[in-house]
């Protein structure tokens, strides 16, 4: 093992380095789920998508859309985190949660160091057919003194869908979007996905 406070020169950061990667090897083995176990009980997700209309939200003070000086707040949805697993007896079900990252610019417009963020997340069948269940959510982000971007998380989503009977992971599709007005959708077509 490589004493990383007594190594020297370019052989001893060679050491220290291997070193590490060899612990960062050892936590990725251990976080394998089931003790190291094979991977091949895991429970596989849907598709997971973030709505390409839905992934930015600009305000405006009053109807002034479009004057970036009248502009509150601009924000996206940056990404998700998003977990599944088997539930109910025989794996009947699978247990979806889905947690956005959301990045917001506060505007010159901006009134307070508060902005609510509306957003949704809706299960649908593969086919597109029919939402089966879509659930709201509002996550407020503060602002610090002095700061106009920040990145926040949003409250986990949790889905239940059920499997067997010819149903799978596949056959499900979750869909992530902000909450827009008429207005606010209006914009983000005209302007194109950014």
């Amino acid at each position: 093992m490589a004493r990383f406070g007594m190594a020297s020169g370019k052989r001893g950061r060679l050491a220290a380095r291997s070193g590490l990667l060899l612990a960062g090897l050892a936590l990725l083995a251990a976080c394998g789920g089931d003790g190291g176990a094979s991977t091949a009980g895991q429970a596989p997700c849907p598709r997971i998508v973030i709505l390409a209309e839905g992934a930015d939200l600009t305000r405006f003070r009053g109807n002034a859309s479009g004057d970036l000086t009248a502009m509150t707040a601009d924000a996206r949805i940056a990404g998700f985190d998003a977990t599944c697993d088997y539930g109910g007896r025989n794996r009947s079900r699978l247990d979806v949660r889905v947690t956005p990252r959301f990045e917001v610019e506060r505007g010159p417009a901006a009134e307070g160091r508060t902005v609510d963020l509306p957003w949704f997340v809706a299960l649908t069948d593969a086919a597109d057919s029919a939402v089966l269940d879509r659930q709201g959510f509002t996550s407020r982000v503060a602002y610090a003194p002095n700061v106009v971007r920040t990145a926040v998380q949003g409250q986990t989503a949790r889905l239940t869908m059920p499997l067997g009977e010819g149903r799978r992971a596949a056959d499900y599709t979750v869909r992530i979007s902000l909450q827009l007005t008429p207005e606010e959708l209006a914009l983000n077509r005209a302007r194109g996905p950014r």
